[in-house]
């Protein structure tokens, strides 16, 4: 996903860091409605707004009733912002774009699933996301 380690720290300004945050969130109803082209518009939409707030993508997987993201992130970032501009970006252009998924009251459930993953775990991090789709 990215030509950097994600072992690799991260200087910004007066900051050197290595936060790297394990998201998972689902759907509303955890209906199975992230496949075909409401997952791949999904996958574009989460890249820009990485691209845009200098997230890096450590691991990503998409599958029809979840979503794991592994983000290398600033020191300024905290994870509900980081939810809340993904979340939030994706629905606003999913439900627009797929009006089949209007059916539901809103796209995401309000909650998350966030954990750390320092130097020590983000390969086994990455490993457990690669393996999900097995």
């Amino acid at each position: 996903m990215g030509s950097f380690s994600p072992d690799e720290y991260r200087h910004e300004g007066n900051a050197i860091s290595l936060l790297n945050y394990h998201f998972v969130f689902i759907p509303k109803r955890r209906k199975k409605v992230l496949i075909g082209g409401v997952a791949e518009r999904l996958q574009q939409i989460i890249c820009e707004v990485c691209i845009e707030n200098r997230w890096k993508i450590v691991a990503m997987e998409i599958m029809p009733d979840h979503v794991h993201l592994f983000l290398n992130v600033k020191p300024t970032d905290n994870p509900s912002q980081i939810m809340n501009r993904i979340k939030g970006r994706a629905s606003h252009h999913l439900r627009k774009e797929f009006p089949e998924l209007l059916k539901l009251p809103t796209l995401w459930t309000p909650s998350y699933f966030v954990s750390t993953a320092g130097n020590i775990s983000t390969k086994n991090v990455i490993e457990y996301i690669a393996h999900q789709k097995g």
